[in-house]
């Protein structure tokens, strides 16, 4: 991350809110897979629930990024802060 390069950020693209998706959900994955299989003993039982969980998981935090991308709670405007003379 470079630090030099200061701006304002107003939003996300739905790229980058897939591939946080994408990313969070390989982790989730690879815990939820070890943790059944511990459990299991079993590939196909283990595959079966790891999949079908994070397969759900995986769209329902895109649109919840999605919806906290447009929720305006919780921000501070530009332009609030610009009207004050103050930096970002």
């Amino acid at each position: 991350m470079n630090n030099n390069n200061r701006c304002a950020y107003i939003g996300e693209m739905k790229r980058r809110s897939w591939l946080k998706s994408l990313t969070w959900r390989i982790i989730g994955i690879a815990i939820l897979g070890a943790i059944s299989w511990i459990i299991t003993r079993d590939w196909e039982q283990t595959s079966i629930i790891t999949v079908s969980f994070h397969a759900v998981r995986l769209v329902l935090y895109y649109y919840h990024e999605r919806w906290w991308d447009k929720c305006e709670w919780g921000r501070i405007k530009v332009s609030a802060q610009l009207e004050k003379g103050e930096g970002i």
